[in-house]
């Protein structure tokens, strides 16, 4: 059989399974939710030690520290894995909700009701724990997914998806709702992009070049995850201690993730106190600061080597690393303008204790989320409530921002009549 055979077949399997899964109540649906949980508990050792190979292979392979920490799952990440396969199971069921419920003059009845989007197609890379949030939200939404993951995570993602499709199986759910393509070669992702006739969606997750190649591929509608170039603007009224508390957690905690920052923009008025408190925490963390010349006068004293001059494509690139932009501004509307121009619309925020200049940023900075004094590590469909994600979209249509449960369904019209005919 051929990769294309393959990954027809499929999707032969996957609309078989979707069909199934329209007729399954939620209550259904959570017990194979929960069942999923428990495979993944009672596999860990499997998973694990495919996961080892894996981070094995990245090491060898010189991968970044950053990037290592996404792939590596331990036993604590694994217990993570099946606590929010659990809190999935909690969460309302959108499918089946009326949206809009109205009578025309001649009595007939419309609903606009949601329903499963059908088959979905995720292609990611590197972070295993992907196979499991998404597979689990299209599961609770009634659609059937098709992964396909990176070469990185490849060993860890088969151990998972294979642990998730026996859940299914155990709670007499299709086990073909959840298929990962158990290859990383790249014409896997062309086959996947045209074919149109099994698949209703596709997500790519990861960098711009596999993006580029989805969308350029791709004969059914695409849902983007592009760069995470995340920019926090500390205005000249903000709290500089809790300035420092913002840009540190969101640059530091996990730097090789897309919600962490990857440039500053400091007011010139409050730039030097800024420099010489927040500054020299982050140089103290090991970040290296890229900063413009301004930014340089009073940054260099404090890092040395650690502090260098920013580069153009500085301004427009997601480092995934200990490394952030530094740029002074001197007025609002500078920050704006730098961060429509060179941000991704992904997540954005502003510090400031001036509640006009915030929502004047709010409103005009057109990204997917936008912050008042708050990191932008909370771009998450968990932190906003969600559950697990598919991702977060930069797209407008037809989903923005975290992209969970209600992001996955569709709608249809139904018409209830009585004999009624146009005239």
């Amino acid at each position: 059989m051929t990769l294309a055979d393959q990954i027809h077949d499929f999707g032969k399997r996957a609309r078989a399974a979707a069909r199934e899964l329209r007729k399954c109540s939620t209550e259904q649906k959570n017990r194979g939710l929960l069942a999923m949980a428990e495979r993944v508990v009672a596999m860990q050792e499997e998973i694990l030690a495919a996961n080892a190979q894996d981070v094995e292979k990245a090491k060898a392979d010189g991968l970044s520290a950053a990037m290592i920490d996404r792939l590596t799952l331990n036993p604590k990440r694994l217990v993570a894995m099946a606590d929010g396969i659990r809190q999935v199971a909690e969460l309302p069921d959108p499918v089946g909700e009326i949206i809009r419920d109205w009578t025309r003059p001649n009595g007939l009845r419309i609903q606009k009701v949601r329903v499963p989007i059908g088959v979905i197609g995720i292609i990611y890379e590197s972070r295993p724990n992907v196979t499991a949030d998404a597979a689990v939200l299209c599961l609770k939404t009634s659609n059937a997914t098709i992964l396909r993951g990176g070469r990185e995570s490849i060993a860890s993602n088969i151990a998972i998806a294979r642990a998730l499709s026996l859940g299914c199986a155990d709670a007499g759910l299709p086990a073909d709702a959840i298929l990962l393509i158990p290859v990383t070669d790249r014409e896997a992702v062309k086959i996947m992009c045209e074919m149109d006739q099994f698949m209703d969606c596709i997500v790519p997750r990861g960098g711009k070049g596999l993006i580029e190649t989805v969308v350029q591929h791709a004969r059914m509608p695409v849902i983007k995850h592009y760069d995470g170039i995340c920019i926090l603007t500390v205005d000249k009224d903000a709290d500089l201690a809790m300035a420092e508390a913002i840009v540190v957690n969101a640059k530091c905690q996990r730097p090789g993730v897309c919600n962490a920052i990857e440039t500053v923009l400091v007011h010139r008025d409050i730039a030097e106190k800024f420099f010489a408190t927040t500054g020299k925490t982050l140089l103290e963390k090991g970040v290296q600061l890229r900063a413009d010349e301004r930014a340089l006068a009073g940054l260099k004293p404090l890092g040395g080597e650690k502090v260098v001059p920013a580069k153009p494509e500085d301004w427009r690139t997601e480092f995934l690393d200990l490394i952030l932009a530094v740029r002074v501004v001197d007025s609002l509307d500078e920050a704006i303008e730098h961060t429509e121009t060179n941000g991704s619309h992904h997540s954005d925020g502003i510090i400031t204790a001036n509640a006009q200049t915030a929502e004047r940023y709010l409103a005009e900075v057109d990204s997917a989320t936008v912050y008042w004094n708050a990191s932008t590590r909370f771009t998450d469909g968990g932190e906003f409530g969600f559950g697990a994600e598919i991702g977060i979209s930069t797209d407008k249509l037809h989903a923005r921002g975290p992209m969970a449960l209600e992001e996955l369904t569709t709608y249809k019209y139904l018409l209830r009549g009585t004999g009624q005919i146009r005239g």
